[in-house]
């Protein structure tokens, strides 16, 4: 039997939510928080082995994550928790480093910490409200490359800082590392890649590879074959690299099992998705598409999605503006097409 890692994404919303009683419903940013920790209490139950949540800054979305994966890691016990993915354009990596460590130690281990350059953002002076800006000749995506290492240093355990002799603190004269120190943590973090050559980097590096739904590049391929060379490259290179853990990889999807006339109603137009294609940032792109049917119909269309075959996680993106209630019956769905498939634990 192939066992293959199961989990949501959540991606946080808390201002499109569906009228009640035909009557709007303000943003609750409080609901949305409280209703992603009871999500990974009927994950867990469900048997789902991941709640991931995303991250963006000046939306009404998720922002912070180490407190929201604290509260969830404090009402759960097996249920691995993770990021798809922090943006490191907004991060100082050793601060990120110890929070990071905090929540594992608290988590009992269960962190999977998702970063990378980030997605497009709605503020365009956003990482200079932040404090950070760009040093002439400098790219973003350079910036997050060394950030990522100097995070992945600090949650390695390296020394870092030089000690103070004279201060009655130290005593010793070797360099200081990060405190507190979470062994393990550093094999779980992973790169959120949009391209081959990012996923190659990653590996580089030593980081798992996480594939969203999206690529930034496109050769008229369908999505999930060119996904599914991106993983391949990626385990070449983690190969090549000579790291001493295993690779890692993960890939996210749009999939509903559709039950009941609520479940038509929200997802039946998905039943004949294809993929899309397009410009994104300037290059070209493609987006997969949406599975949805029965468990039977939505397990065919996985079992032919070459890079969900060849990905150790799949992640599903979950409607949380629809609840936690309705939520719970979503995962039992993607529980069954994981029965069917013979992919569960």
């Amino acid at each position: 039997m192939t066992t293959k890692n199961l989990g949501f994404l959540n991606f946080g919303h808390w201002i499109h939510r569906p009228p009640v009683d035909r009557r709007p419903v303000e943003p609750d940013a409080k609901q949305a928080l409280d209703d992603v920790v009871q999500m990974a209490v009927d994950a867990e139950a469900a048997g789902l082995d991941g709640a991931w949540i995303r991250i963006h800054h000046f939306q009404r979305m998720f922002s912070s994550p180490f407190p929201i994966l604290t509260a969830m890691a404090a009402h759960t016990e097996r249920i691995h928790l993770g990021t798809g993915v922090i943006d490191l354009r907004y991060e100082n990596p050793l601060y990120m480093a110890e929070a990071a460590a905090t929540t594992d130690l608290l988590a009992g281990g269960r962190l999977e910490l998702g970063v990378s350059r980030g997605s497009p953002e709605v503020a365009r002076d956003g990482q200079a409200q932040f404090g950070y800006e760009l040093a002439d000749g400098q790219t973003w995506s350079d910036v997050a490359r060394e950030r990522g290492r100097r995070l992945l240093a600090g949650v390695r355990g390296e020394g870092i800082a030089t000690p103070d002799l004279s201060s009655g603190w130290a005593h010793s004269s070797a360099p200081l590392r990060i405190e507190p120190h979470s062994p393990g943590l550093a094999d779980r973090i992973w790169w959120g890649s949009g391209t081959v050559g990012s996923a190659v980097e990653a590996a580089k590096d030593g980081y798992g590879m996480l594939s969203s739904t999206l690529l930034l590049q496109d050769d008229g391929r369908p999505f999930h074959v060119q996904q599914a060379d991106q993983i391949a490259r990626y385990l070449e290179a983690y190969e090549a690299g000579g790291h001493t853990t295993p690779a890692r990889t993960a890939v996210t999807r749009s999939a509903f099992v559709i039950q009941d006339p609520e479940d038509e109603l929200y997802f039946g137009r998905d039943r004949h998705s294809r993929d899309s294609s397009g410009h994104l940032d300037g290059g070209a792109a493609r987006s997969g598409p949406t599975y949805a049917g029965s468990a039977e119909e939505v397990a065919e269309l996985l079992a032919a999605d070459d890079a969900v075959q060849a990905a150790d996680w799949v992640l599903f993106a979950n409607p949380n503006q629809l609840g936690a209630e309705y939520n719970a019956k979503l995962f039992a769905g993607w529980a069954e097409v994981w029965r069917l498939l013979g992919w569960d634990s």
